[in-house]
């Protein structure tokens, strides 16, 4: 029999360096949120603040309650911390109970002899983590990485010491639930289920005992249930069960993600569970992901924390991101290895959803010290997450580290490490024996990018996954035309946040190159970086709205460009992951949703690039994308046509693409060869699809000024606007934002030809000012006048 109290009232926060005490604090929370809600500090995420918070992270902490206790029938009572950030020392009634040095995993301290009849005080001391780090690299030596922070030195989420994308909040509390939980004669310790498609599931079970006994242990799932007896003094068991013919676990796009409930008990105690009959398996040359049997084409985005302080996290929260990510057609979520083992509310939810799930082990951009405490602090956390985590039928695949084995390979680390250690015996030897041993059921991977075979160069785009980064960094994004890759598990371009996320996050003048936004600009060479890519293929921005609307576009384009062509290679290239889908806070970054929720251009140009069946040109063809489960047949009509849309040329196809394939057709030089490729376009139609191609890029097209009717109706729920062209109109959008923050629009980036039109519907309770929304900057369109 076992009872839990949480242990999240009354706790105060002091730091007697800095002359603070007796602010209250949240629990689950962290020192940032605390001196926010108190009004000591501004909010971080606003204007330059955060520059002048490091202070917080070079500070010793200290969380102490009070509880009342009274004596129970129980023979245990355990301090269970879930989730401690990260260096601390827990003490009760003044007795020191632990200490802690891991924010990947959780502590169970045995506290029973410690309570007190009445009041306790329970107190956690964090010492500084960056301090910590620092530490221990003058101990074991400096270990080469992407940023000069020491994040390698302590087992805490690396983006916290800030990234190209993030701030530099280095974060300490209490961050996941703390309480008591009382029990007598055993415990469950752990429950691990493995299950498969055919209907077998082996309930792996750890208890930890009070009493030597014998014990009773059964386990349920679909009306089937099993026994098993435990013998004196054994502490591990397996309970088989089988469920005749059942529905099996898929992820979105190929079926039902089925689950089932188990419940396992011991004595009193019990433990309950979802789980899902699947299997999954990985062509590692090819990389090849094949679940059920069937093999899936990754349409995928990397995710980072959601918040640079994860207790603000909520199931909601989670929910509303996973919602969009499905909604733009995503079907993976890559767990990326610079942040987080996420919550269970976010496996429980991609398991709901249908949504597949890559975890990263949160290793990142760096060479990690094996040495001692790491190995054991790694071992630990790991063996404790893969176990959390094997229940859950969305997980496909784990992941040694990010970048790591490239940056050992190819960023000039082996000089600089002098033969000191870097992780390789993580990657290679400790954590896939850990997976084989806990969770045979997955596939592992040493990191990613990474070849099949360990002597080839990590980044060769004929085998295993590869990272995409000279396009942004260095080249123009048409260079992804120059990959003919299996798997590409990072590609990514910027572009700014939401109006109304930038308005929000920054006081004063807006201007591209204003002070506050570019502190908002976390890229090396950002600014210049997003100018540069826009390249020959959209105007210069004469104002800050050209600036915000142009790179936001380009954005979309960019990436547009290259899943069209890594789509168009399947089979060869099975998946394609960008970098990414969500934002920490207000920045301008690769996310395609920012750091307020809000959908940038890129979210909808993804829904249109990962919809089930795409059609692409792709140099003198035409790739018809079919990932869907029916075969897509009909004429395909392609038409070269002058920009007020008079036809030219045409040819009329039939086309097949099966289920899961792609079929191509050559497009007939008389329609692929444009007499002036300033005045002339190309439009592709299947069914109901369509997408259009031009000739020359955008500023070397003879585009008219922009001319077009528009009308504004209310409608339910908001607006509904509606454009007819009069003139070709380029990347039409509407950014209801400008006028009401909490405004959202349902379609963008839409190209019309002269007398066709186009209704975008608003979503807002707030009036809005119906002249401004036909005019720029909140519709706008590439060839404004």
């Amino acid at each position: 029999m076992t009872s839990y109290r949480p242990l999240h009232d009354g706790w105060v926060l002091s730091a007697p360096s800095r002359d603070l005490a007796g602010v209250p604090a949240s629990v689950p929370g962290c020192v940032h949120t605390d001196l926010l809600a108190a009004g000591l500090i501004d909010d971080p995420y606003l204007d330059d603040n955060e520059s002048r918070l490091g202070w917080i992270g070079r500070t010793a902490w200290t969380y102490t309650t009070s509880f009342s206790w009274s004596r129970d029938e129980h023979e245990r009572t355990d301090l269970v911390c879930a989730g401690l950030d990260t260096v601390a020392e827990v003490t009760l009634n003044g007795v020191r109970v632990g200490a802690t040095a891991n924010q990947h995993r959780s502590y169970r301290f045995p506290v029973r002899h410690l309570l007190r009849e009445g009041e306790n005080t329970l107190t956690v001391t964090f010492s500084s983590a960056l301090e910590y780090a620092e530490e221990r690299q003058a101990v074991l030596g400096h270990r080469p990485g992407a940023y000069h922070s020491p994040y390698a030195f302590i087992r805490k989420m690396a983006c916290n010491f800030g990234w190209d994308w993030g701030p530099d909040l280095v974060t300490g509390g209490i961050w996941r639930p703390i309480g008591l939980e009382s029990w007598s004669g055993a415990r469950l310790a752990a429950v691990r289920p493995l299950a498969d498609a055919s209907g077998r599931v082996d309930v792996h079970v750890t208890v930890e005992r009070a009493t030597e006994a014998p014990l009773t242990l059964t386990a349920e799932v679909a009306g089937v249930s099993a026994e098993v007896r435990l013998a004196a003094g054994q502490r591990t068991a397996v309970v088989p069960l089988t469920v005749p013919e059942p529905r099996l676990w898929w992820p979105r796009g190929y079926g039902e993600p089925h689950r089932y409930g188990l419940t396992v008990r011991l004595g009193d105690a019990s433990w309950t569970g979802k789980i899902g009959f699947r299997t999954v398996e990985l062509e590692r040359e090819e990389f090849r992901l094949t679940v059920n049997g069937t093999p899936v084409f990754v349409r995928g985005v990397n995710w980072i924390p959601d918040d640079c302080f994860p207790s603000r996290i909520t199931r909601d929260r989670l929910a509303g991101r996973f919602g969009q990510a499905i909604d733009a057609g995503v079907n993976l979520l890559r767990v990326w290895g610079g942040g987080l083992y996420e919550s269970e509310d976010f496996y429980d939810l991609a398991d709901e959803l249908g949504l597949m799930v890559w975890q990263d082990f949160p290793f990142a951009c760096a060479a990690y010290p094996e040495e001692e405490p790491f190995r054991t602090e790694v071992e630990a956390e790991a063996r404790e997450q893969v176990t959390r985590l094997s229940a859950h039928p969305s997980l496909m695949l784990w992941c040694g580290n990010n970048e790591n084995l490239e940056g050992y390979a190819d960023w000039g680390w082996q000089d600089k490490l002098e033969g000191r250690s870097w992780g390789a015996a993580f990657y290679r030897e400790l954590l896939p024996s850990i997976v084989a041993e806990l969770d045979p059921t997955r596939p592992y991977i040493p990191g990613s990018p990474f070849s099949a075979d360990p002597a080839d160069p990590p980044q060769d785009p004929s085998t295993g996954t590869i990272h995409i980064w000279d396009v942004w960094n260095r080249k123009d994004y048409s260079h992804y035309a120059a990959y003919t890759p299996r798997f590409v598990a990072e590609f990514g371009f910027q572009g700014p946040p939401a109006y109304a996320t930038l308005r929000r996050a920054v006081s004063g003048d807006l201007a591209a190159d204003a002070p506050l936004v570019l502190h908002h600009q976390k890229a090396i060479d950002g600014h210049g970086k997003l100018m540069r890519g826009l390249g020959d293929h959209l105007p210069a921005p004469a104002t800050f709205d050209d600036w915000h609307y142009l790179t936001q576009l380009n954005q979309a384009r960019a990436l547009t460009f290259g899943i069209e062509r890594f789509r168009a290679l399947m089979p060869h290239c099975m998946g394609t992951i960008v970098w990414q889908l969500n934002d920490c806070w207000p920045v301008i970054s690769w996310s395609a949703v920012d750091g307020d929720g809000r959908r940038k251009p890129l979210w909808y140009a993804l829904r249109r690039v990962y919809a089930d069946r795409l059609l692409t040109v792709q140099g003198s063809s035409v790739a018809v994308v079919n990932d869907s489960g029916t075969a897509w047949r009909g004429d395909l009509v392609v038409t070269r046509l002058t920009l007020d849309g008079k036809p030219l040329a045409e040819q009329v196809s039939q086309v097949t693409a099966d289920p899961r394939s792609v079929a191509r057709l050559p497009i007939p030089a008389a329609v692929a060869t444009s007499d002036d490729p300033s005045r002339e376009l190309l439009s592709v139609r299947l069914g109901d699809q369509r997408t259009l191609s031009f000739f020359a890029e955008d500023p070397a097209v003879a585009f008219p000024p922009a001319a077009y009717d528009a009308t504004v109706d209310r409608a339910d729920g908001g607006y509904r606007v509606t454009v007819t062209a009069r003139t070709i109109l380029r990347d039409l959008a509407l950014f209801p934002d400008r006028l009401d923050p909490a405004a959202s629009v349902d379609t963008m980036l839409l190209t019309l030809l002269p007398g066709e039109t186009a209704t975008f519907h608003i979503t807002t309770t707030a009036p809005l000012d119906t002249t401004a929304l036909t005019t720029p900057p909140v519709l706008r369109c590439v060839n404004d006048p």
